[in-house]
């Protein structure tokens, strides 16, 4: 009986978390970064100052902060909705 009662109330703690976070907003997010920290590069190799570049990585991480913490369901969103919000447009 215990072999089988541990394993089942695991399960039951366990699916209440399954739900969390499957939005799909913190692969946006990541996105969004990402986009950010590669127009930093780039600034960089143009000749842009440091303070330029991490200006846009601080955008880049307070995008991405903003996006998950909307909890937006980003599989509901077009993709021009989803360009916008990784751009900051």
């Amino acid at each position: 009986m215990k072999k089988f009662l541990a394993p089942a109330l695991l399960a039951l703690l366990v699916t209440p978390l399954a739900a969390c976070g499957g939005d799909g907003d913190d692969k946006l997010g990541d996105r969004a970064e990402q986009r950010a920290d590669d127009l930093a590069d780039a600034a960089r190799a143009n000749g842009a100052s440091e303070a330029v570049a991490d200006n846009i990585e601080e955008a880049g991480d307070a995008r991405e902060e903003a996006i998950d913490d909307s909890d937006v369901d980003a599989d509901a969103l077009t993709d021009a909705q989803k360009n916008a919000m990784i751009n900051g447009n």
